[in-house]
């Protein structure tokens, strides 16, 4: 699907490392030419390992991730999906495999690959049911290093996730507001947490740091750091 035919959402087009890519408003970065879509932070069942640590959190946060990326699937309809790190969040939320489980089965079409994240070391690789190709970082696809960790590259341009980051805008007065955002620079680039229940770290402006926020169903880019 072309931009001009989804109306549901308004996203941000990118030229990194000669390839054009869609930064998309469910926090999720789109590659058309090789039919890849690529989700940091997924966090699948951390609100269930809050709640086995005896914490007071609400439930179904893992089948509202699992519906978000249903409704990307239906839209761009990608070959693969790379996920960069922290696909569980812990050993707990292996409790959450069987509705993982039958939203893999009604993808099995689609190839997955998790690179390893911190969270993945705790947690286990997923287990081989769900046809999850699992790697170590860098994983190298075309022009890019599949990371979870940020980190130089000497060759690919590195996207990676794991800081969750944010942006802080201001309005008038002591407005503010914090928004999930990508965040570029040099050589590589970080995603937004996908996950509904993750939180996000203040990142702040840099000479040759560019911030694309995320807000409601859009994308947009931010006036670039001096």
């Amino acid at each position: 699907m072309t931009l001009a035919e989804s109306s549901e959402s308004t996203t941000s087009t990118v030229r990194w490392a000669g390839e054009l890519l869609h930064l998309l408003p469910e926090r999720a970065l789109w590659w058309p030419a090789a039919g890849v879509l690529f989700v940091a932070d997924l966090h699948l069942g951390k609100a269930a390992t809050y709640r086995a640590l005896g914490q007071p959190v609400p439930g179904g946060t893992t089948q509202e991730n699992l519906a978000r990326l249903d409704a990307l699937i239906a839209r761009w309809s990608p070959r693969r999906i790379v996920f960069l790190g922290d696909f569980l969040h812990a050993a707990q939320a292996r409790t959450v495999l069987a509705g993982v489980q039958a939203w893999r089965e009604r993808h099995a079409g689609i190839a997955m690959t998790l690179v390893r994240g911190n969270h993945d070391s705790r947690a286990g690789d997923p287990p081989e049911a769900l046809s999850i190709e699992v790697v170590d970082e860098p994983h190298l696809m075309g022009p890019f290093a599949c990371c979870h960790h940020p980190q130089p590259h000497a060759t690919h341009f590195v996207l990676a996730g794991h800081l969750h980051p944010v942006c802080r805008l201001h309005g008038p007065g002591r407005d503010r507001v914090r928004l999930p955002c990508f965040v570029s620079e040099a050589g590589r680039a970080v995603l937004p947490a996908f996950g509904e229940f993750t939180g996000g770290w203040l990142m702040e402006r840099a000479p040759g740091r560019r911030f694309h926020a995320v807000g409601g169903s859009a994308v947009w880019a931010l006036p670039a750091s001096e």
